[in-house]
């Protein structure tokens, strides 16, 4: 059996016309298309994306939060917060890369599209729970992967690289407890090789 697959320059020109203006920037490159929108037109962009006759993305695949931090190359705007959700059309065999950029750095929110694909609860709750990226309308936003107690967001890049607090289990009060971070933070320099035919190379 010959399974077809739209081409991606079909699956642009279809996100184009379904998306109009709401379209910030689209391309392709590897033979995936991605396409950006504003914060603002995200869940009108997705709406359109699932049920637009020439997109049908009928599954989302994933959802991931992304910390530009000082690498600003991949925010035309600057901002430091992003969220990537990939969509997949089974009926038409495409797929499809939507990036979205949070307005506030301080307070990143985004709307949910939980409405729209049911697997993005867990994904938008992992978002949230490692980058702090908050999903207006959704029913259940709480943490997934950290501890009930724990502080923070350990996937931006300016989390501690040891944390904050360790736990242990306590003997005595038969109980796990929670302290300062005990390790001593080190820098780990790269060795120097110094000779000039280390290792037989000349």
């Amino acid at each position: 059996m010959t399974v077809y697959r739209v081409r991606p320059e079909s699956t642009q020109a279809a996100v184009v016309a379904a998306l109009g203006d709401k379209v910030k920037h689209i391309s392709v490159a590897l033979d995936e298309v991605t396409v950006q929108v504003e914060p603002e037109n995200y869940l009108a962009a997705a709406t359109a994306l699932r049920d637009a006759a020439g997109c049908q993305f009928e599954q989302l695949i994933d959802l991931c939060g992304v910390d530009y931090s000082e690498y600003l190359a991949g925010s035309p705007g600057g901002q430091r917060y992003a969220v990537v959700i990939h969509l997949l059309s089974v009926s038409l065999n495409q797929r499809l890369r939507l990036k979205v950029f949070a307005s506030d750095d301080d307070l990143p929110i985004l709307p949910s599209v939980t409405e729209l694909w049911n697997s993005a609860n867990w994904f938008e709750r992992e978002a949230f729970d490692l980058y702090g990226i908050v999903f207006d309308g959704h029913n259940d936003l709480r943490r997934i992967l950290t501890d009930y107690g724990f502080i923070g967001h350990p996937f931006r890049k300016d989390f501690p690289m040891t944390g904050h607090v360790e736990m242990r289990f306590d003997a005595e009060q038969a109980r796990v407890v929670y302290q300062p971070v005990t390790v001593e933070i080190r820098e780990i320099t790269p060795r120097i090789i110094r000779e000039e035919s280390y290792g037989g190379l000349q």
